[in-house]
């Protein structure tokens, strides 16, 4: 007997997926072209590097989006294992930038956060789903789930990446009111991440004060969106140039390419900055209709995952939108001067292979989890029109 055919993945969730990592291409090259050809002779050097991450992800994308998500059960503990283990072996590799982050694989790196945000919301959505009920229980349902997120978020602040770390947290924390908590354990969970962020904290600010080399810097970076114009020449040098970027950019924008910024003035301008330049070459109007357009991305995910026909389905697409709606946020706050500057990739835009891999493969769970739905649709006896009338 033939399986049951599986329904059409969502256009308009699939269309935008496209639509957001074409134009991140786009950006990527505009941003790192004339600083590649300068560096390695070759202005389309992250550009490619780029292409070949979302040629993986893709493949992982289509594989996922075909592959019923309610398997995806099987292979989180594995998984969750998996990258416990190298989020523990990452510590020991040389450090860039003051942090052990990245695993090097030729001219690749590898950074296995980016896999642990989206193993940490599966493995707690098929928690959830396993104890239904049950998981309002505080000692049986709530505490396991704290003690996993505790522990992964342990072994992310030892590289140190505070933003990763943020968005575990919060994102964790959405996936478990969503997935019924109890009212009173979510207070007792606001109260501990509360408690638990004070404590990370404390412990950057010690770990900052005891050292003056690479730490001491970021602790200021950090610090330095409260008057980057205090310090224009060393902490607030990226956030002064940022703002830079959006004055030249103005109303309309200086147009694609003919931005000035990238241009040994803002380092790194493909990865962490990349939305300066998008305001610098396309202006206010420009960067709101990026915004509006990614604004339309993350609710039109949303409402695949809150629509999903079981419980594991919903909580894990919700869980998979959060992290893209906050990391979004994180950086455009950080790169506007909103909030501090924490070193997080705007998701399908920012230069990045893992965060571009893990994007991908995360959109395929929700656009599996959208065959479902249209399944289901499809599967409901049409009425028959009646002639008579």
């Amino acid at each position: 007997m033939n399986p049951p055919r599986r329904g059409t993945p969502d256009f308009l969730l699939l269309f935008l997926t496209f639509v957001l990592v074409c134009f991140g291409l786009a950006m990527v090259f505009s941003a790192s072209s004339m600083t590649s050809a300068y560096r390695w002779d070759d202005p389309w050097y992250f550009t490619k590097k780029q292409l070949i991450a979302v040629g993986l992800g893709s493949v992982g994308m289509f594989f996922c989006m075909n592959l019923h998500y309610t398997k995806l059960k099987k292979l989180v503990i594995p998984a969750f294992f998996a990258i416990v283990v190298l989020l523990v072996l990452v510590i020991f590799t040389s450090k860039s930038n003051g942090a052990a982050s990245w695993f090097n694989v030729g001219k690749f790196g590898i950074q296995p956060t980016e896999f642990a945000k989206l193993i940490v919301i599966l493995y707690l959505a098929s928690l959830i789903s396993n104890k239904e009920e049950k998981f309002r229980n505080f000692k049986k349902g709530l505490l396991p789930a704290l003690v996993i997120v505790g522990f992964v978020s342990m072994l992310i602040m030892l590289q140190p990446d505070l933003g990763s770390c943020m968005i575990l947290l919060v994102c964790s924390a959405i996936v478990i009111i969503v997935g019924g908590s109890n009212l009173k354990h979510i207070f007792l969970l606001g109260t501990g991440l509360a408690a638990i962020s004070t404590m990370v904290i404390t412990l950057y600010l010690l770990k900052n004060n005891a050292s003056e080399t690479s730490s001491s810097y970021r602790m200021n970076r950090l610090t330095s969106f409260l008057d980057p114009w205090a310090d224009t020449s060393d902490t607030g040098y990226q956030v002064v140039q940022s703002l830079f970027a959006f004055g030249h950019g103005g109303l309309t924008g200086a147009g694609f390419g003919q931005g000035i910024q990238k241009l040994h003035y803002l380092p790194e301008a493909h990865n962490d900055f990349i939305f300066a330049i998008i305001g610098e070459e396309f202006g206010f109007i420009g960067s709101s209709l990026f915004i509006l357009i990614f604004l339309l991305f993350i609710w039109r995910g949303i409402l695949v995952a809150v629509r999903s026909p079981d419980l594991f389905g919903m909580v894990a697409g919700v869980g998979i939108m959060s992290i893209f709606a906050f990391q979004a946020i994180i950086n455009i706050g950080g790169v506007t001067g909103s909030i501090p500057l924490t070193g997080v990739t705007l998701p399908f835009i920012s230069a990045g292979g893992s965060s571009m891999m893990v994007s991908l493969v995360s959109m395929g769970i929700l656009l599996s989890i959208s065959r479902e739905q249209t399944h289901k649709e499809d599967a409901k006896p049409k009425k028959r029109p009646n002639r008579f009338q």
